[in-house]
């Protein structure tokens, strides 16, 4: 089974959910016009990291995000990750990620386990709770936000779970853009899956984000990277791969879940 991605590898405008909504309209139909089946988008581009002015910016449940992307996968017969968006639920504040498949159906939501303190998340986000397993078009898959690639055991979990893809959306600073690749190759490696990382460029007043949006086979093979401007990022994956990584090296059958 194969599939097309493409990664919208965008600039967002701080704090202006209006300009960003548009621009994110332009992008996804673009993409799609490229046959692509699943387009993904970056963590937060709907405020970007205006954290403390969420009160008037985030979305109350993530309502209109939700229809707006909704409509946009119906009309247009695609899948979409849509990176993540600022939530305003009855808990507080969150950092959510949409996916949104095909019929315009809500299938999963994730909000971001890992709250990233050197970026004040803690003190403006509360953190969920549940994974993002999900199963898209007959696959199993994961969703994770950014900071949440530092923690194995976290992407792990899913993987044991059966996730063949996982995707991660992401506002990734430039300072350490080179720990984002490494990482990233690293997840898909240890856990014999297909990585589809899409983070974000351009700046905001306090960061400068460095793209490297980034496809990686289970082999730990780049099959598609982004630079440092904006562009999207087209990539085909071959699902059999896994199944053929897998069997080569059965680490899932070898774990000694006893001891650790």
């Amino acid at each position: 089974m194969k599939k097309k991605m493409a990664l919208i590898q965008m600039d967002v405008t701080y704090g202006d959910p209006k300009v960003n909504f548009a621009r994110v309209s332009k992008w996804v139909m673009d993409a799609a016009s490229t046959g692509a089946d699943i387009i993904v988008l970056p963590e937060l581009w709907d405020t970007g990291y205006d954290l403390e002015r969420l009160d008037v910016l985030a979305d109350k449940d993530a309502k209109a995000t939700t229809e707006f992307l909704s409509d946009l996968a119906k009309q247009l017969n695609v899948v979409i990750i849509g990176g993540s968006v600022a939530e305003e639920s009855k808990d507080g504040m969150k950092n959510t990620m949409l996916v949104i498949d095909r019929n315009g159906e809500l299938i999963q939501t994730y909000s971001k386990l890992h709250l990233f303190q050197l970026m004040d998340e803690h003190l403006h986000l509360v953190e969920g709770h549940d994974a993002a397993d999900f199963e898209l078009e007959g696959v199993p898959s994961a969703g994770f936000i950014c900071y949440d690639i530092r923690f194995p055991e976290w992407l792990r979990k899913s993987a044991v779970n059966g996730a063949k893809v996982m995707y991660v959306v992401a506002e990734w600073p430039k300072p350490r853009i080179d720990h984002w690749r490494v990482l990233l190759q690293a997840r898909a490696i240890e856990n014999q899956c297909y990585v589809v990382a899409c983070n974000r460029v351009g700046a905001d007043p306090k960061n400068e984000f460095g793209g490297m949006s980034l496809v990686v086979d289970p082999w730990g093979e780049i099959v598609a990277e982004g630079g440092s401007e904006e562009k999207m990022v087209l990539a085909e994956i071959d699902l059999n791969k896994v199944d053929d990584v897998r069997q080569q090296i059965p680490i899932f059958r070898d774990r000694r879940e006893e001891r650790y």
